[in-house]
């Protein structure tokens, strides 16, 4: 047996699949595309998460392309991160190139340009419809990690969300939560004090500094009704392709805050929503996120904590994640240990620091006696990549080198005209792109001052009043007790008499 044979056996053994999978491409040999050894991922797995790295330039966004397509494909719903503004393609079918024609005829499969059901989702004032969450469904533990507030600040935050809940007041967007820190302080400060402790106002002006952050970087926006419904994301089209729900980031590049905001709000009300799946067969949602570094890079140690904790958990949901990002390094080790697919591209080295990266990359793959990993890793073209997944027991595959196959829908932008024509046949922008501002506890408790505020003058009149009446009753009282003297009183105490008296009683003197 030829040494290309027996590694077209052992790349096809070790990608074998009793159920339904995608077909990344075909495994490559001392850099040639072995026609039919195809790298194929169990649809089984796919809610064990992955990692799709590589430099700038290398095909990264076009791996994440190819595996939405399939996935919709297959009827399984996907969520994308558009951090460049290059997917919303997805919804035109490729307008095919001779390239794309060699490269499949390489791979060994048929290349079939097809366009997918989009949905074009925005954090900002892009168009498309609108993602928004209240302040409530975060609850005070996401809130403060969110904020990067200290124990202490936390623990108000908390008591202020349940005096909230006693008190039937709705936290919905910023502006309510600002409110009610500000009350905490100042007009309820007696109130609160008397039913939960003290809130120190130097506490609670830090945590209003750190709302003041978040809003200067969009979150205002983020926060309000109507709060989006993550069943919307499950929906499959009349021909039984999963949608690809697209979100529109291009604009809040710049404001990571924001970006990570959104992420984990999303992720711990996928969580805390959809029901356990246990071992379905297949994910009920996928979820890629582009440029992960603006997570994990802005993120406070308590973030993270939580982000561990939802990548660990949500698996059981059926939901799978996907990291896309340019250096495995960018994601926490912890995260890292919790992925099943890796797709690596090609990395560069450039300094000392490159070459030690990519040595201790190289450390993360399965060994192989095709390959030395981390010479590999710079000598890949672009849309080629190592690939390493699990198989439908778990088991990792061989480490493949991979030419993958070409997206089927365009690999470009919508044009504006395409892109409004899309926005406009939706069926979730009218759900979602109406204001609501409904009375909330900014408007409640504006109310509650100003019926405290006018009870408090009514009062004070009330007691102005009394004591003018009391001084009015006195003075009349005194005349009175003036005009009822008898005459004898009035003789004896007129100044004549008294004068008389005096003189008398001072010749007698002499």
């Amino acid at each position: 047996m030829s040494g290309k044979q027996e590694f077209h056996d052992h790349i096809t053994e070790g990608y074998l699949s009793k159920g339904e999978s995608i077909t990344l491409g075909a495994a490559m040999l001392n850099g040639e595309t072995v026609a039919n050894a195809l790298v194929k991922i169990p649809l089984k797995t796919l809610n064990r998460h992955g990692l799709i790295a590589g430099a700038t330039g290398t095909g990264k966004t076009k791996t994440l392309q190819v595996l939405a397509e399939n996935l919709s494909e297959k009827g399984i719903p996907v969520l994308l991160m558009d951090m460049k503004g290059d997917l919303s393609g997805i919804a035109r079918p490729s307008p095919g190139h001779p390239k794309i024609d060699e490269r499949h005829e390489k791979i060994g499969i048929p290349f079939n340009p097809k366009k997918f059901p989009v949905e074009i989702l925005t954090l900002s004032e892009q168009e498309g419809v609108r993602l928004r969450a209240t302040v409530s469904e975060f609850g005070p533990v996401l809130i403060s990690r969110i904020l990067g507030v200290s124990e202490t600040q936390a623990g108000i935050i908390s008591i202020l969300f349940k005096y909230c809940d006693d008190n039937k007041l709705p936290l919905l967007d910023l502006k309510d939560f600002k409110k009610i820190l500000q009350y905490a302080t100042d007009e309820g400060k007696a109130e609160i004090a008397k039913e939960y402790g003290r809130i120190s106002p130097a506490s609670s002006g830090a945590i209003l500094r750190k709302i003041v952050e978040l809003e200067q970087q969009g979150g205002d926006r983020f926060f309000g009704e109507k709060s989006f419904d993550t069943d919307d994301l499950l929906r499959v089209d009349e021909n039984g392709m999963g949608y690809i729900n697209i979100v529109r980031l291009t604009d809040i590049q710049d404001r990571p805050k924001l970006f990570s905001t959104f992420m984990l709000c999303l992720l711990a009300e996928v969580y805390s929503t959809f029901p356990e799946q246990g071992d379905s067969g297949r994910p009920e949602l996928v979820i890629f996120i582009d440029e992960a570094h603006l997570i994990f890079k802005e993120a406070s140690d308590a973030l993270l904590d939580q982000i561990e904790s939802i990548v660990k958990l949500i698996r059981s949901k059926g939901v799978g994640l996907y990291f896309v990002t340019q250096n495995p390094t960018d994601v926490p080790d912890a995260v890292l240990s919790q992925l099943g697919l890796k797709v690596q591209h090609a990395l560069r080295a450039f300094t000392a620091k490159d070459r030690k990266a990519i040595k201790l990359t190289a450390e993360n793959y399965p060994l192989s006696k095709y390959y030395r990993t981390d010479e590999v890793l710079t000598s890949l073209g672009i849309g080629e990549a190592l690939v390493s997944a699990l198989n439908e027991k778990g088991i990792p595959t061989p480490l493949a080198a991979t030419m993958l196959r070409a997206p089927m829908s365009r690999m470009d932008v919508l044009e504006e005209n395409e892109l409004k024509e899309l926005i406009a046949g939706s069926k979730l922008v009218n759900k979602y792109n109406q204001e609501i501002d409904r009375a909330s506890a900014y408007e409640m408790l504006n109310e509650k001052i100003e019926a405290a505020n006018q009870e408090e003058a009514k009062e004070k009149a009330r007691q102005e009043k009394e004591a003018a009446k009391e001084a009015s009753s006195g003075r009349r009282s005194t005349s009175r007790r003036r005009s009822t003297r008898s005459p004898i009183e009035k003789v004896l105490t007129s100044p004549t008499v008294i004068r008389s008296v005096l003189g008398i009683l001072t010749k007698l003197l002499k």
